[in-house]
């Protein structure tokens, strides 16, 4: 799956991609092709959100859809076509004020390079319980935009209290017949209109003051209902439903760049044009981001692949601007 690469640690790169996803492995492909010799660090979830989801059917190309898994082994197969080192990595620190850009990588691997494009991505907020892992992609899923289409006819849940959750459940009645909105409050932190508007809904059933004990259907492999504990009376129930969705945010991975980079409030990296990264409101010079880890609006596969297009072109034109 992975090369090694054979570069000393001392050889300074021309370019290294952090995260294996759709925008980390077509910039992987852009910079690969520019003969600039990516190397690309995988962290703890290769190839990203998608490497946990089953059918994609809007990736453009595939008109009976394919696997998440492998597109995303396609994508990395293109990449390491055209010359992308690929190798297992986990960032220690990171010293973007040098030049070159410095990135410790724990037991004396040290990686100097002219440019870096940041695409870790943004790992969903799961609750943790071991029925829901054991069904992700099995009727559990983060996203209802890539998802929502799957339950037709059904009815499913969505598990959260923002704004977030309100989006997702109000998408999610364009093919649910029934919509569940679980919170274990009674207080919700979204906003008024988007409270007022799902309330107001006829397939959304509030169930506030509630929490998640279990997913049923592990042993089948597919989600058959779950089962909710109401946190003020105690009362344990089982609901049949086909389809759970997490509402409760995502955790974008640039913890690494806090102090170095301009992040907003929940830790996305702020960007410029979508690629463009940012220290005191300053650009920085030759760091780019793309992807999740910078979009907390869209987070679709194709929006990726087009952000690390896009960082990788501004690479090619960053090398050649300062005589690569």
């Amino acid at each position: 799956m992975s090369n090694t690469s054979s570069t000393p640690s001392t050889a300074t790169r021309d370019v290294v991609i952090l995260g294996s996803g759709v925008s980390g492995l077509t910039a992987a492909i852009y910079t690969a092709r520019a003969n600039l010799k990516p190397l690309v660090i995988e962290g703890h979830e290769p190839g990203g959100q998608l490497s946990i989801t089953t059918l994609v059917e809007n990736f453009p190309g595939w008109p009976d859809g394919v696997q998440g898994p492998e597109l995303v082994e396609n994508i990395r197969k293109q990449a390491q076509k055209f010359g992308a080192e690929i190798e297992m990595g986990h960032l220690h620190s990171a010293d973007l004020s040098k030049t070159p850009i410095e990135l410790n990588f724990g037991g004396n691997r040290i990686v100097h390079t002219r440019t870096l494009i940041v695409a870790s991505g943004a790992s969903a907020r799961w609750l943790g319980l071991p029925s829901e892992q054991a069904l992700i992609g099995h009727g559990v899923s983060s996203c209802a935009t890539c998802d929502g289409f799957f339950f037709s006819g059904k009815d499913i849940c969505v598990i959260g209290g923002g704004d977030s959750a309100m989006e997702e459940a109000m998408f999610l009645t364009r093919f649910a017949t029934k919509v569940y909105l679980i919170h274990r409050s009674s207080t919700f932190r979204a906003s008024k209109i988007m409270l007022e508007r799902a309330m107001a809904h006829p397939q959304i059933e509030f169930l506030p003051n509630t929490v998640v004990e279990e997913v049923l259907g592990v042993e089948e492999k597919e989600v058959s209902g779950i089962r909710v504990r109401n946190t003020i009376t105690g009362e344990v129930k089982d609901i049949a439903l086909s389809g759970f969705f997490l509402g409760i945010g995502h955790i974008p991975n640039a913890r690494f760049f806090e102090g170095q980079m301009d992040l907003d409030e929940d830790g996305y990296i702020k960007s410029k044009d979508n690629v463009f990264t940012t220290h005191n409101g300053k650009v920085l010079p030759g760091v780019f981001a793309a992807g999740d880890v910078q979009d907390r609006r869209y987070r679709q596969a194709i929006t990726a692949a087009g952000t690390g297009c896009m960082a990788a072109l501004e690479v090619e034109k960053y090398l050649e601007e300062h005589g690569r």
